[in-house]
């Protein structure tokens, strides 16, 4: 009976996709747009035609992302064409007819950035809208430093961040230089739902075009150099052994233009990663949250004896380090342990520099480990916990004073150490970060020696994720059907520990099973994830990505670590229990 409820559904979805994909067979697309969509129409297997009409791409966390290609569900000229078109109409709604309107547009290296690019250029200023075109790619943090510093009513950076090579995507920013959020993401998708691809205005009005060049490059680098807390350290360490890779990206000249401008005289690179392409052809995945991604600036370190190797993805807003252990072994600093570092060393030299005059926060996503709250509440920090995506983080800054902000956050490699940006920000941090190894080293120390430090003073944490990939129609029913069987179901108990509380933040029920209490979560708005907390402090996060077809396991477990000779056991301990609760989990 399944199998046939089954079949049925396909039958009648194939023949919805067939009719919405005969809609671009219209004089509005282009002969070459309607020949690959009658090509698809013709296909015996229907498969790639549902996946390119199924549905229309909408804002996640990291807004508009799909694979290149044909469709309403695929990134084209159209599609960024539609969204540009809805955020145009959004814009002049929005702001009085006697005000300059403009944005500020940036772009990647990926396949087509710069020809999207241009065309949402030429959108905004078909609609009367002055759009500031970055000479060629910049990073994300770039863009959004921009939207502020001239003032702009909006921003568009395309990029598809640290996705495969056949993927591109669409950021779009509102005047705070940060992603939209509620009510102007679900606004601007309600505006674009209303464009046809006939209302797309594509032809420019080249007098509202204006291109940026390296001046504002020299602008933001000198913003990034104002939250340097120690240059007296890289005076006495700049020459600090460092190789950088942009992985074939955005931050190819910024980043190693931000080192020298705050001091350090030996950075190295990775040439063959210095090409900029689209295609990744170093590398399987240009995401610095993979080991394999740093390996060939790891090679180059061991090379000539470098102290600090440091990559950042394709968009500029991703940063993975790696250093050497107590061994001499080179290791992966990961997402959080990078997080925790700057949370410390923010705090640390603020206070020493008695720049911390009360009110000062710090911000993190809730699958963030919990030990960088430990280290604010510690030092008499506000610590926020926001849901995942920097776009929440920025959310919150702007309901609080800016002034104030001294730094946040995610598990994901992100952070963002200032908030003159309103993204997470991989040039400020890779300077920073380099900062922080030089004043570790002007202590006799490293960054792994610090890692273990914090450990001893404020506890230790050990923290994994996983995901499992389920693509297609058929793979979102089913991880749509993981996280309901978690949330009807939960476990009572998870290797041989109790459950002590769970927070559903669809619902924004907090739930305490030690004394039957429950109360709602201090959240304005709601999002798919379940968090189950145990007895011991472990911390299991359940989460469905906003932008790829995955659904993201996460895993904290904490325990107290009196010395440095604890560290290995402890580690080891940690991995061990995780792989425990995978298994009794099932995943």
């Amino acid at each position: 009976m399944l199998n046939l409820n089954k079949h049925k559904m396909n039958a009648e979805l194939i023949k919805q996709v067939q009719e919405k994909a005969k809609e671009w067979l219209n004089p509005a697309y282009d002969k070459n747009t309607q020949d690959q969509v009658r090509q698809l129409l013709s296909n015996e297997d229907s498969s790639e035609l549902v996946d390119s009409f199924y549905k229309d791409l909408e804002f996640g966390t990291g807004g508009l992302r799909g694979i290149m290609g044909v469709g309403c569900n695929r990134m084209n000229i159209y599609t960024v064409g539609v969204a540009t078109q809805g955020l145009a109409n959004y814009i002049n709604k929005n702001f009085t007819s006697d005000e300059e309107k403009s944005v500020c547009i940036g772009h990647d290296c990926r396949n087509n950035s710069r020809l999207f690019a241009e065309t949402v250029a030429n959108i905004f200023s078909a609609n009367g809208i002055k759009a500031y075109l970055f000479e060629d790619l910049r990073p994300t943090p770039e863009m959004s430093y921009c939207i502020r510093e001239l003032g702009c009513k909006s921003g568009v950076i395309i990029t598809a961040s640290h996705n495969p090579k056949e993927y591109n995507g669409y950021k779009a920013y509102w005047d705070d230089g940060a992603q939209l959020v509620t009510p102007h993401d679900t606004n601007v998708i309600e505006e674009a739902k209303k464009v046809k691809a006939e209302d797309i205005k594509f032809t420019p009005n080249a007098k509202l075009i204006e291109i940026l060049s390296k001046d504002i490059d020299k602008m933001y680098l000198d913003k990034v150099k104002t939250i340097s807390l120690s240059p007296a350290s890289i005076d006495r360490q700049n020459d600090l052994k460092i190789v950088f890779t942009p992985l074939h990206g955005t931050t190819v000249k910024l980043v190693p233009d931000s080192l020298k401008n705050w001091g350090f005289t030996n950075v190295h690179h990775v040439p063959e990663q210095d090409v900029i392409d689209g295609n990744f052809p170093t590398v399987w995945s240009a995401n610095p949250e993979e080991p394999e991604a740093l390996e060939m600036a790891i090679n180059k370190a061991k090379e000539i004896d470098a102290e600090l190797v440091m990559a950042c993805d394709p968009d500029g807003d991703r940063l993975g380090i790696s250093t050497k252990n107590d061994k001499g072994e080179w290791v992966i600093i990961n997402g959080n342990q990078t997080a925790l570092l700057f949370t410390w060393y923010i705090i640390y030299q603020n206070k020493k520099l008695n720049k911390l005059s009360g009110g000062e926060y710090m911000i993190k996503t809730i699958v963030t480990t919990e030990l960088i709250k430990d280290v604010c509440t510690a030092n008499g920090i506000e610590c926020y916990d926001v849901y995942t995506g920097f776009k929440w983080i920025a959310a919150k800054i702007a309901e609080l004073d800016a002034d104030k902000y001294i730094g946040g956050g995610e598990e994901s490699f992100g952070y963002m150490p200032a908030s003159f940006t309103r993204d997470k920000d991989a040039v400020a941090s890779c300077s920073l970060m380099a900062e922080i190894a030089a004043w570790a080293k002007d202590n006799g120390k490293t960054l792994y020696d610090l890692i273990r430090d914090i450990y001893i003073e404020y506890g230790y944490s050990k923290e994994k994720m996983i995901y499992i990939v389920r693509k297609g129609i058929t793979g979102a029913q089913e991880i749509s059907d993981m996280l309901k069987n978690f949330r009807n179901n939960p476990p009572l108990t998870i290797d041989g520990t109790k459950v002590a509380s769970i927070k559903d933040y669809q619902s924004l029920e907090y739930k305490n099973y030690l004394d039957g209490s429950s109360s709602k979560l201090p959240f304005n708005t709601t999002s798919n994830v379940l968090q189950f907390f145990l007895e011991d402090g472990t911390k299991i996060s359940v989460r469905p990505s906003g932008t790829e077809p995955k659904i993201k396991f996460y895993f904290e477990i904490k325990n107290k670590m009196s010395s440095i000779d604890e560290f290995d056991k402890l580690e080891k301990h940690s991995e061990r229990r995780i792989d425990e609760i995978i298994k009794e989990l099932g995943l």
